[in-house]
């Protein structure tokens, strides 16, 4: 059978042929698929009361290497099938607010799980040393990835220097912004589905410079890879309006995390910095308010000087 063949066709094609139990998973999938991309291979086979052992041979018998490609070509038809707004109804329709968060945090466990599962520690150890390594960094992540590139470049700031975001809705100023990269600098671009092609190119023109280019991204899968030499995965999907980023934005911890133990001098360094110019320059009394004897800080005088001033 063509590899190509979505997962319903493959289910239609084969089932005359099929035995009776798997018949009856291949019809509850086609009537019910909007509630099967969604069930484990042991609750699918407890709602037909069968097996999970025979819901995995059914997937293999259709062709798929276990149960979890079998889960992600559905889902990837049910994409094809329904829009967004549409995904969240069938999937959160009818249950409490209560059911709905313990839903949807169980489910982004589940990406954190399997992350931690499929992730390669030799790529991350390389990225941990390119990073290190290179002379200039550049980090670009547009949209819902904007706010992972600024907390690793945030991070990235206290552990060493010469750290670039490129932030444009322009893909001339994208190039404008790192015309001078080369050889011996890093690119880490951050994309999830739908895929930036602003980040791709940002990535290719990197790459064609001979920078050590780095993807945060999904999947083997992903188009971010073509151009990148190191790859890191992290589950992302989410079949609704809203795009799980729970495990890349672990997966960038871990990596700041690492980086920090790499270097602890220079970490060290940067927050003793950090802490002498707040106190100087008496940071945080302008934005945030700490409380001392449950009263707001900022009823105290700047400085115990100037208490005869105030």
């Amino acid at each position: 059978m063509d590899i190509n063949t979505d997962i319903i066709t493959r289910i239609k094609q084969m089932y005359p042929t099929m035995s009776k139990s798997h018949k009856r998973i291949a019809g509850y999938i086609t009537d019910h698929y909007d509630q099967a991309v969604f069930m484990t291979a042991a609750k699918l086979g407890s709602e037909l009361d069968i097996s999970e052992s025979t819901v995995v041979r059914f997937a293999a018998g259709i062709g798929y290497e276990g149960y979890p490609q079998f889960q992600k070509a559905l889902e990837d038809w049910v994409k094809g099938q329904l829009n967004s707004v549409q995904r969240i109804g069938v999937k959160y329709a009818g249950r409490s607010q209560s059911e709905v968060l313990t839903s949807v945090l169980n489910a982004d466990i589940e990406k954190i799980q399997d992350t931690i599962v499929n992730l390669d520690t030799e790529a991350f150890t390389m990225a941990v040393d390119i990073i290190l390594n290179a002379k200039n960094v550049y980090i670009m992540g547009i949209r819902s990835c904007e706010p992972l590139a600024s907390f690793l470049h945030f991070y990235l700031n206290m552990i060493r220097g010469n750290v670039y975001i490129l932030n444009t809705t322009s893909v001339t100023e994208t190039f404008e912004q790192m015309i001078r990269i080369d050889s011996k600098d890093a690119f880490i671009g951050i994309s999830f589905p739908r895929y930036s092609m602003r980040t791709l190119k940002a990535m290719e023109f990197a790459n064609d410079r001979n920078a050590k280019v780095i993807a945060i991204t999904d999947s083997q899968h992903s188009p971010m890879n073509l151009y990148s030499s190191c790859n890191l995965f992290a589950r992302s999907d989410m079949v609704s309006i809203v795009d799980s980023l729970v495990a890349p934005l672990s997966l960038i911890n871990a990596l700041v995390v690492e980086l920090c133990l790499k270097c602890p001098d220079e970490v060290k360094k940067s927050l003793t910095m950090l802490e002498q110019t707040w106190n100087n320059y008496q940071v945080y009394l302008n934005d945030e308010i700490d409380f001392i004897d449950e009263e707001p800080m900022l009823n105290y005088p700047l400085k115990k000087e100037d208490a005869g001033d105030l």
